[in-house]
């Protein structure tokens, strides 16, 4: 069951307001029980994890920033 317009763009709010600086914590102390790797190989892994938290949240995000699909923009002035 596909997300509406307006689930997707309450999730993609509460994805980088909440969800993405928590992933940033969980991240950062995770790395930080390790000894710490060379320079180029931590921004290696900070960039891939960067990257990693946005591909399965892909499809959230799509047609976010977008405006609303004709349907939800007709119930929107009937109101």
């Amino acid at each position: 069951m596909p997300l509406s317009w307006k689930a997707r763009r309450r999730w993609s709010i509460f994805i980088l307001v909440v969800a993405v600086p928590l992933y940033i914590v969980v991240v950062v102390n995770v790395l930080a029980l390790f000894d710490r790797p060379p320079f180029w190989l931590e921004l290696l892994i900070y960039i891939v994890l960067g990257i990693v938290w946005a591909l399965p949240l892909k499809a959230v995000f799509k047609g976010v920033g977008q405006m609303p699909p004709e349907e939800e923009r007709d119930d929107q002035a009937e109101r």
